[in-house]
């Protein structure tokens, strides 16, 4: 007689998918996919298609963070020098045959547009990580100036493009990991010295060296113009400064609780531009107030916070550097992004995590959140 096997109930299939799942970490990142899409209903209610995009951009990057949750950190490791090498080749060939927009060349075509600098932001740390781990216990200078030159190269082929805002995320997110392998604080005083002098010279000669005609060298005109514009916006506000002085406004209009959802006037009035993308914080302060943005934030702290608490158990150097990057990643995200729309930093065109609209970003954030989530359950099944 033949047996007669019984397919097991949905549950006990879907049981090793989330076995050792970090419970907190997606909690967080739920709440703050729901608080997302409250924003983008009302933020992009007269734009189009936003709100649905925004809903099928978050079961993409769901999906991305299933997948790769599954996938142990020693097959992430191995994985690390072919995607690496992958990024790079793609950014070579969009400075080569991409797509130029408003100036910038950051598209690839390759049956569908891409871009491959998004790739990089997980990458580059990824590949970092990876390099450590092979050096661990035997890390000296020269081993550091490697990991410079690896960090180096996709920030170069970024900023070429030109994307100021990804390429400063790709140097930090590599920066984290090369902090968390052990650099030393003879090597970090001095950068962080010549930074504050940079800050005081450009503050206390701001106005000569902002004066049209003035070539800062190192930078485009359109960089110069922004940080120019960080000063005082006010010198250009219907043109350079809009942004930033239409950001403000909405953010102090909303007062303690806000001016209620979908009754923000700044938003809907349209005098926010891209209120759904960069200056998304700016309508979520003026229609939920500072009340609002304290809970979002808070949101983003816990996410955060638990992310660095999955490094602190991480069983391996290069689990600790990634989880570690990964989630200081996060804070700069959110800090970048609210910095710009307050006026406290230039505007360079980072999004708010999970909050912004954006497809590839969305991406890089759900195999983010699914590396921390396969530390987090590799660091679980070895407890049991």
């Amino acid at each position: 007689m033949n047996a007669v096997f019984e397919r097991p109930p949905l549950w006990q299939r879907l049981r090793p998918v989330v076995a050792g799942f970090d419970g907190w970490l997606f909690l967080a990142a739920s709440l703050l996919a729901a608080a997302g899409l409250v924003a983008m209903y009302s933020a992009g209610f007269d734009h189009g298609e936003r709100f649905g995009g925004h809903a099928r951009n978050m079961l993409i990057g769901l999906g991305v963070m299933l997948v790769v949750s599954q996938v142990p950190p020693q097959r992430l490791m191995a994985l690390a020098p072919p995607l690496y090498a992958l990024g790079v080749a793609l950014l070579v060939a969009t400075l080569l045959f991409g797509i130029t927009k408003k100036g910038a060349t950051r598209w690839l075509d390759v049956g569908i547009v891409i871009q491959p600098s998004e790739l990089m932001k997980i990458a580059t740390p990824l590949m970092l990580a990876w390099w450590f781990q092979k050096r661990e216990g035997q890390l000296r200078a020269p081993d550091f100036a490697v990991a410079g030159l690896l960090l180096l190269l996709p920030f170069a082929l970024v900023v070429r493009q030109p994307d100021l805002g990804t390429s400063l995320l790709i140097l930090l997110a590599g920066l984290f990991v090369i902090f968390f392998a052990g650099l030393p604080w003879r090597l970090i005083l001095p950068v962080l010295a010549l930074g504050v002098a940079g800050i005081v010279l450009l503050v206390s000669f701001g106005d000569a060296m902002c004066e049209p005609g003035v070539d800062w060298k190192v930078l485009r005109e359109y960089q110069k113009q922004r940080v120019c514009t960080l000063l005082d916006p006010t010198k250009d506000p219907l043109g350079k400064g809009f942004h930033v002085i239409q950001g403000m406004i909405a953010i102090g209009s909303g007062g303690l609780w806000g001016k209620g959802f979908m009754n923000g006037t700044q938003t809907h009035l349209e005098f926010i531009p891209e209120r759904t993308t960069d200056f998304i914080f700016a309508a979520v302060a003026e229609e939920f107030g500072l009340v609002g943005v304290i809970a979002l934030l808070l949101g983003f702290t816990f996410l955060i916070v638990r992310g660095l608490l999955i490094a602190a158990e991480a069983p391996t150097l290069f689990a600790r550097l990634m989880a570690g990057a990964v989630s200081l990643t996060f804070f700069t995200y959110v800090f970048v992004n609210i910095g710009m729309v307050s006026g406290i930093l230039p505007v360079v065109g980072v999004p708010l995590p999970f909050v912004s609209y954006g497809g590839t970003a969305m991406v890089t954030l759900g195999l983010g959140l699914g590396i921390l989530m396969s530390i987090a359950r590799s660091h679980r099944l070895m407890q049991s």
